[in-house]
């Protein structure tokens, strides 16, 4: 609580409440990285997309267009499954597992431009390692908020993905969102484009802006491309800190 910034706990009226508290804002230092950790948690996997699947974890795979969904919404058409590739650049993931302990507000991990929102409602299955490892494609189960858009090297996304007790995923520029609702249909969708109101570029997002939260603990799941000198500098089964370094070029 000492990181809280409000450390009285009767102030919170609930426990949710507590779990989305907000930090003081020096307890989260920004490195200066390309791309820093959007969230406290355990790196689950990381590591480059190769023929369009997916690592769920070691072994356990799934394919990029059932997570994602078709990529209808972007201006090609998205006639290509990966329309993004720039010459040279490759796509990579990092998978960041929240624990119910861990701090359960997420961050932008880069400068970026927000474009597109889809909204998935599905399953809240627990997501915890020892369950990812038994269930094949959990996260195109769950439900889940993939936001889209692009940053200097192309093609960037963030996913939050739902779990047991957490259908309620928050995303702060977003007013029209509405998970965890009974009249969603699971296995549809729900687009929204943000450049209607935010202009051709998307919504702006710098590095470390507070993006959402969960109403628990949950899962992210960063999807980009970059070229191919760009490099981790963490490993999965490390422990990382919103604003900790997560990659560089």
């Amino acid at each position: 609580m000492a990181e809280a910034s409000e450390e009285d706990l009767s102030v919170y009226r609930s426990l949710g409440e507590l779990f989305r508290r907000p930090l003081k804002p020096w307890v989260r230092p920004i490195a200066p990285y390309d791309m820093v950790s959007p969230a406290d948690g355990c790196i689950v996997h990381l590591g480059q997309v190769r023929r369009s699947r997916l690592e769920q974890v070691k072994g356990v795979t799934y394919s990029l267009e059932s997570f994602l969904g078709p990529q209808d919404w972007r201006e090609d058409g998205g006639r290509d499954l990966s329309p993004w590739w720039r010459r040279g650049h490759r796509l990579y993931q990092c998978i960041i597992y929240l624990a119910p302990g861990d701090y359960h507000r997420f961050h932008s991990p880069t400068d970026w431009h927000i474009r597109h929102r889809r909204h998935f409602p599905g399953s809240l299955m627990s997501v915890s390692p020892s369950v990812v490892r038994w269930i094949p494609g959990l996260f195109c189960h769950n439900e889940r908020v993939v936001l889209s858009g692009e940053w200097a090297h192309g093609f960037f996304s963030l996913t939050a993905v739902g779990a047991t007790n957490v259908g309620s995923i928050r995303i702060y520029c977003d007013q029209d969102l509405h998970t965890n609702c009974a009249r969603h249909v699971q296995g549809r969708y729900h687009d929204l484009s943000y450049l209607a109101w935010a202009g051709p570029a998307g919504v702006p997002t710098p590095k470390g802006a507070g993006l959402g939260e969960f109403n628990l603990g949950s899962t992210i799941v960063l999807l980009f491309q970059a070229p191919r000198r760009f490099g981790f500098r963490t490993s999965a089964g490390r422990r990382v800190r919103v604003g900790q370094a997560l990659g560089s070029l």
